[in-house]
């Protein structure tokens, strides 16, 4: 299994959204020690709401940076949160109907999520923040 790490790609250069992406990886770390560990269904459940919690709260912030500046590619970005809102809804959907999770896709999907999300929408974020 992929083990998401802070790397300094990631960050962004607005200290605010780059605290949140850290703590937001920190999160996923214990959800891949929980799954590595055998946690039950029950623990597995509850922290992947504590991920989606996090998640929306940290969108709904930059979101409110990319209004309050104009940002040209709100609609784009806002989408893209959305994307991965709905499927992170999924996988807990399919959690509790099933109790089962596959951890390897989830980490896979969580690391490349972030990768691309990170390099593309919130570094042309920062660029039109700092530009």
């Amino acid at each position: 299994m992929t083990v998401l790490q802070w790397r300094e790609e990631f960050s962004v250069g607005i200290e605010e959204v780059d605290h949140e992406h850290r703590e937001l990886i920190e999160l996923i770390r214990t959800l891949q020690q929980d799954l590595q560990a055998g946690a039950d269904t029950d623990r597995i459940i509850d922290v992947l709401g504590e991920i989606y919690n996090q998640i929306a709260a940290h969108f709904a912030l930059e979101e409110k940076m990319m209004r309050k500046t104009r940002y040209p590619a709100l609609a784009d970005h806002k989408q893209d949160h959305e994307t991965l809102l709905d499927d992170l809804r999924d996988i807990m959907d399919e959690v509790e109907d099933d109790g089962v999770l596959d951890e390897t896709q989830l980490t896979d999907d969580l690391d490349r999520w972030f990768s691309d999300h990170f390099k593309t929408h919130d570094a042309k974020l920062h660029h039109s923040a700092h530009g």
